[in-house]
């Protein structure tokens, strides 16, 4: 179920960059550094408080919508909500393209934490010795696994970055564009996405922890 909301802030208006699913990063990073520098809040330090009140909240909202379009995930949520008017559902399965992945993350994640739990009761330096390779290891698997995880952003961000072209013909006039524009499979492009991220976050999570 889509929650309807208020009129949100533009992020691609306020950087000057065309409403698309796929933004150069490079180029992006460039551009909001360059408008930051020119509104950043050290520039009128000896201005008037309204004044500077002003500039700051100029540069959070640069800061702000830098943030929402660097990451596929946070731009495309954004940009449906731009275009449908409304937010995307909660995310409920994980999709069929990801099914795999699921489980391996999944069966990783229980495994180091098993093993996590077993180095915390290590009090001899012998095992200490034996559970720093040990973690060693598991960390290698992690990584390997996260390698798999980039390469799957990679082909996604090669199927969003060729929907340029639609977005770039689209009408402007609303419900036309809506029509137009593949907001579903942009949506289902947004969860796939969302779940890479939330497990790169649990995997790196688990990194750390076997760094210590």
């Amino acid at each position: 179920m889509r929650r309807e909301f208020q009129r949100v802030t533009d992020s691609f208006a306020l950087l000057d960059e065309p409403r698309r699913p796929w933004l150069d990063a490079t180029a992006l990073k460039a551009k909001f550094l360059a408008r930051s520098a020119e509104v950043h809040p050290d520039r009128v330090h000896s201005a008037p408080e309204a004044e500077r009140a002003a500039a700051q909240e100029r540069y959070t909202a640069l800061n702000a919508a830098f943030n929402t379009l660097r990451e596929p995930k946070d731009r495309l949520q954004h940009l449906l909500e731009l275009e449908s008017g409304a937010k995307p559902g909660n995310i409920q399965s994980t999709p069929a393209e990801l099914t795999d992945l699921f489980f391996e993350v999944g069966r990783l994640c229980r495994d180091v934490d098993f093993f996590l739990l077993e180095k915390g009761r290590a009090n001899s330096p012998l095992l200490k010795v034996k559970m720093f390779q040990r973690a060693m290891d598991w960390t290698n698997q992690i990584n390997a696994l996260q390698q798999r995880l980039n390469a799957k952003r990679g082909e996604l961000e090669s199927q969003v970055q060729a929907m340029n072209e639609t977005w770039a013909t689209a009408p402007l006039e609303p419900e036309a564009r809506r029509a137009a524009l593949p907001l579903p499979r942009l949506e289902q492009l947004y969860r796939t996405f969302s779940f890479l991220s939330r497990w790169t976050a649990q995997l790196q999570e688990r990194v750390v922890q076997l760094a210590f």
